[in-house]
C-alpha cells in the first residue's frame, strides 16, 4: 500500500475535492449563526449588554481553540478520519438546540458543541489536504479548503437572514444546519479516507530537521512560526469583532435584517472567494509579503468602518477586509507547513489554531468591554490598531524563504529584489524566472 501512495493534489484528486466538499459542510454550521445570532439574542432574550451578548462568540473561540489543539496532538495517534468523524457527532445536536433554546444559556451550551464540531473537522480536513499534495502546491490547497469553508459561511449566513427576514429567526433558518449535519458525517464516514501513509511517505524524504519544543517554536521562539501565530490570533481576533458587533452596528444605523444578512455576508464570500487566487499566490510569492500586506489591509478597513454610513461604504469596506484575510489564511497554514517536519506538521497546526481561534474570544471580550464602556466606534478603532501592530511584527520579524519566491511589491514595480537571508540581488521576470 505504501509503495503505491503518490503525493500532489492531481494524484489524491478524488480525496482532496471530497474533503474540500466535506469543509464547505463545515463551514456552513457557523453560518448558521453569523447574521442573525446577535438578532436572537436581542430580540428574544433580551440581552441588550455587548459583553454578554458576545458570550457566545467567547465560548466557541475557546473550545474550538483547545480541540485545535488536542486535534494535532492525537491526529497522528488516532488518525485524522476518525477525529474527523468525532467531530461531526458533536456536531448533531446544535441545530436542534439552536431551535428549541429557551433561554441563552442553551444558545452557549451549542456553542461549546459547534466549538468542538469546528475544531475537530476543521483541523483535520485541513492536515489531510497538506499531507495529500505535499510540498509543492500547499498554498494553493489551503486557498481551496478555506475557500470551500468561508463561502459556505458565506452563503449560509446570506441565507439564514433572508429566511429569518421572512419566517423570523426560529426555526426555519437552523433546518439547514441538520442538513449539513446529516451529510458531514455520511460523507466522512463512508467515502474519505485517512492518510497516514501520505505522511509516511513524504517523512521518508523530507529533510526539515523536528522541532526542539513545538509548542514554543510554534508559538512565538521560531520567527516565521511565531510570526504567523500572533497574526492568526489578531486575524480570528478583529473576525470575532466583526461577527459579534457588525450586525449590532449596522441594526443600530437601521438597516434591516435583510441588508445586514447581504453585508454580513460579502467579507466572508470575498474571503472565501478571493483565497482560489490568493492561495496560488502564497506558492509563489514570500509569504512575509502576503502576511503583512494582507494585516494592512484589515487595519485599514476596520478603521473606515467605524466612519460608515451607507450600504455601499459598507459593502466596500466588507470587500477589503475580505481580501485583506484572503491573503493571509491560506498563507498562515503553508507557512506553519513549509517550517515543520511532516511528523511535526498535525501538532503545530493545533497550536497554531489553539492560538489562532483563541482570537475569538478574546476579540469578543475586549470588543464587548470596550464597546459598553466607550461605545462600538472606539471598540473598532482599537481592534484596528491591533490589527496594524501585528502587520508591523511580520514586517520586522518574519524572514522570505530562500526558494525563488517573489516580493510583491518589488514585483508590482519591477525593482530589484534583495533576499532577506543571502543578501543577493535579483531581478525576476514575470514568469518568476531569477538573474541574481
Amino acid at each position: 500500500m505504501g509503495n503505491e501512495v503518490k503525493l500532489g493534489l492531481k494524484e489524491n484528486r478524488y480525496q482532496f475535492f471530497l474533503l474540500v466538499l466535506v469543509n464547505a459542510f463545515v463551514g456552513g454550521m457557523v453560518g448558521l449563526e453569523r447574521s442573525i445570532l446577535p438578532q436572537m439574542a436581542e430580540q428574544e432574550f433580551a440581552i441588550a449588554a455587548k459583553t454578554a451578548l458576545l458570550s457566545f462568540i467567547v465560548v466557541f473561540g475557546i473550545v474550538k481553540a483547545v480541540t485545535n489543539y488536542y486535534t494535532g496532538a492525537l491526529a497522528n495517534r488516532f488518525g485524522r478520519k476518525n477525529l474527523l468523524v468525532a467531530g461531526w457527532v458533536a456536531g448533531i445536536p446544535v441545530p436542534f438546540i439552536l431551535i428549541y433554546a429557551t433561554d441563552w444559556n442553551w444558545v452557549i451550551a451549542a456553542n461549546v458543541l459547534l466549538g468542538i464540531n469546528q475544531g475537530l473537522a476543521w483541523s483535520s480536513t485541513v492536515v489531510m489536504k497538506i499531507d495529500l499534495v505535499g510540498e509543492k502546491q500547499r498554498g494553493f490547497a489551503m486557498g481551496l479548503n478555506e475557500f470551500a469553508g468561508y463561502i459556505a459561511v458565506a452563503a449560509v449566513a446570506f441565507l439564514t437572514g433572508w429566511i429569518a427576514g421572512e419566517w423570523g429567526v426560529r426555526p426555519y433558518p437552523f433546518y439547514i444546519g441538520i442538513i449539513l449535519v446529516i451529510l458531514g458525517l455520511l460523507f466522512s464516514i463512508f467515502l474519505v479516507k485517512d492518510t497516514k501513509h501520505h505522511v509516511a511517505k513524504e517523512t521518508a524524504t523530507n529533510n526539515l530537521p523536528l522541532l526542539k519544543n513545538i509548542f514554543w517554536d510554534t508559538t512565538w521562539k521560531n520567527r516565521n512560526l511565531g510570526s504567523v501565530t500572533q497574526a492568526g490570533l489578531i486575524n480570528n481576533l478583529n473576525d470575532g469583532m466583526t461577527w459579534g458587533i457588525l450586525p449590532v452596528l449596522l441594526a443600530s444605523k437601521g438597516f434591516s435584517i435583510q441588508q445586514i444578512g447581504i453585508i454580513a455576508a460579502v467579507y466572508p464570500a470575498v474571503w472565501g472567494i478571493g483565497q482560489l487566487f490568493t492561495g496560488k499566490m502564497a506558492d509563489r510569492f514570500c509569504k512575509k509579503d502576503m502576511l503583512y500586506t494582507g494585516m494592512l489591509l484589515q487595519a485599514v478597513a476596520l478603521v473606515m468602518l467605524a466612519a460608515a454610513g451607507t450600504m455601499f461604504h459598507f459593502i466596500i469596506i466588507s470587500v477589503v477586509l475580505g481580501w485583506g484575510t484572503a491573503m493571509v489564511y491560506p498563507t498562515f497554514l503553508a507557512t506553519v507547513a513549509e517550517n515543520t517536519h511532516p511528523q511535526d506538521r498535525a501538532k503545530s497546526i493545533g497550536i497554531f489554531r489553539l492560538w489562532r481561534d483563541l482570537g475569538y474570544a478574546i476579540g469578543a471580550i475586549l470588543t464587548g468591554v470596550i464597546a459598553d464602556f466607550f461605545g462600538i466606534s472606539a471598540a473598532i478603532i482599537f481592534i484596528g490598531a491591533l490589527t496594524l501592530l501585528s502587520s508591523a511584527v511580520i514586517y520586522f520579524r518574519m524572514r522570505c524563504r530562500n526558494d525563488g519566491s517573489l516580493k510583491i511589491w518589488d514585483w508590482l514595480t519591477g525593482t530589484k529584489q534583495t533576499d532577506d537571508t543571502t543578501g543577493l540581488h535579483c531581478q525576476r521576470n514575470l514568469a518568476g524566472v531569477a538573474g541574481c
